[in-house]
């Protein structure tokens, strides 16, 4: 059983850690076109950057930012199951 709980737990952990790195990639993109935005006057430009990059890489922004909370909730609640787990051996162990 220990075995299986550290294996999944490695794979949130991983999935964690890749969204995390996509996250700060888009976050950086999202900021980049931002400011491209803010400094070009050329309305036709600045509408042709929002289209093609600043929403979608708004849009999965957002998303990532939503995985990753359902990661993070998907983590504490793993640990919580390990923990009960582990009491409930633990108290099995004592009354052995």
């Amino acid at each position: 059983m220990e075995r299986r709980n550290t294996f999944a737990k490695k794979e949130i952990d991983d999935e964690y850690e890749k969204v995390k790195c996509d996250l700060q990639l888009y976050s950086i993109k999202f900021s980049i076109t931002k400011q491209v935005i803010q400094s070009t006057i050329n309305d036709e430009i600045i509408n042709n950057i929002k289209n093609t990059y600043h929403r979608p890489y708004e849009e999965k922004f957002n998303e990532l930012k939503q995985y990753m909370r359902e990661l993070d909730e998907k983590r504490k609640v793993f640990q919580m199951f390990v923990e009960k787990i582990e009491k409930v051996s633990e108290d099995d162990l004592v009354a052995k």
